[in-house]
């Protein structure tokens, strides 16, 4: 776990824009402290840029009104730094020096990456350090990717405030092929998500799906090694990581339906702490917030788990209505049942929609259908 001083980061691109040498830097720096009385300084290193900042020991009395809990890849990382800048935008008090601080807290799912969720058990493998730390009061809110996190929510926890969500769509990344369509037989595409094996086999019964893990760069990189012919990767995460270039083709709604929440930025805190509930209120989207209760609702309905291929996509139509679709199928995509539903757009009726729709879906299904299919759901 490290902490990182909100205030205190300086990006990569800006150093190296004032031709800034990190190593000659961090000598000057060196010689220049030692030229100085003594006096104690503590070092923090910012993960996101790879870059040391000194400290005053000063900065110990300073007041963090919050720490945010997140993990430490990049793209986490992305999504912390949005969350802080929000808050900062929000209460003029937060931008006091040292009123925010990010702590990076690594989860037993970024430990494990050679095997594929399902077996190491599930998607809560990703928030349940996160939670632990914010019920042990070492963190104040935790910022969650919300495709993640399980539908059980701790007990102590509220989950209260989404984000403004991204484009929901996968990007397909092949370089050596147009698109989707133009995957020969055969072709290897590198996915963990069952979701995306699902659809794609439904297309083409041919094509090899293998275990793909980790973050982003690491999955481009081996792409670039020739270990696979493609791979799909979450649109959102690569806008937000500024890696759209990357991108061979983004996949329309009606070819790959998204993840439950895809998307979408969650920060939960502890029950009855009013000062972060009032800072978690004013970051709130309820257009999101609203279509995410929904998607969560039907994922809940159905048991969903990490070892069954659940896909679903809420939104406000043109008439301003609810629209919900889902579906649920086989891993080999051999079987696939798929339902829509349209109601009013608030929370409680998104909900309603959302559990109405997977009970439907459970009841086409079959119990058959589920059998070697579900996990313990307490942490995915």
């Amino acid at each position: 776990m490290a902490s990182v001083a909100a205030m205190s980061s300086m990006s990569m691109s800006a150093a190296s824009k004032a031709g800034i040498n990190r190593n000659s830097f961090a000598g000057k720096q060196s010689a220049a402290l030692s030229a100085r009385p003594a006096q104690k300084f503590i070092t923090n290193v910012c993960p996101l840029h790879s870059m040391t900042v000194m400290a005053s020991a000063d900065a110990e009395t300073k007041t963090c009104l919050c720490k945010i809990g997140t993990r430490g890849s990049p793209l986490a990382l992305a999504q912390a730094y949005q969350t802080r800048d929000r808050l900062k935008a929000a209460f003029p008090e937060l931008n006091a020096e040292g009123a925010l601080e990010i702590t990076i807290i690594k989860t037993t799912g970024d430990k494990v990456l050679n095997q594929p969720l399902a077996d190491i058990g599930g998607k809560g493998l990703f928030t349940k350090e996160i939670d632990d730390a914010l019920l042990d009061k070492r963190i104040d809110i935790a910022v969650h990717s919300m495709k993640d996190v399980p539908t059980y929510i701790p007990p102590g926890t509220i989950l209260p405030c989404n984000l403004p969500r991204e484009d929901v769509r996968d990007a397909l990344i092949c370089p050596n092929y147009k698109g989707l369509k133009d995957l020969p037989d055969g072709a290897s595409v590198g996915s963990a998500s069952l979701r995306r094996q699902a659809q794609l086999l439904a297309k083409n019964p041919t094509l090899k799906v293998v275990n793909f893990r980790g973050n982003v760069q690491s999955r481009i990189r081996k792409l670039s090694e020739g270990v696979v012919d493609a791979t799909l990767l979450a649109y959102a995460g690569l806008r937000r990581l500024d890696m759209t270039e990357h991108i061979t083709e983004v996949l329309e709604i009606d070819d790959m339906l998204p993840a439950v929440a895809q998307g979408a930025i969650g920060i939960a805190c502890r029950e009855g702490d009013v000062e972060q509930e009032k800072y978690l209120a004013a970051l709130n989207h309820e257009d999101t917030r609203i279509a995410v209760g929904c998607e969560r609702a039907l994922l809940e309905a159905l048991d969903g788990s990490c070892r069954t291929p659940i896909a679903a996509y809420a939104m406000k139509n043109e008439n301003g209505e609810l629209y919900l679709r889902g579906l649920v199928a086989t891993p080999d995509g051999q079987e696939c049942f798929e339902t829509s539903r349209t109601g009013e757009w608030s929370y409680a009726s998104g909900l309603e929609i959302g559990k109405e729709a997977g009970t439907f879906l459970k009841e086409q299904a079959g119990e058959k259908f589920f059998e070697g299919l579900k996990i313990d759901n307490n942490w995915g």
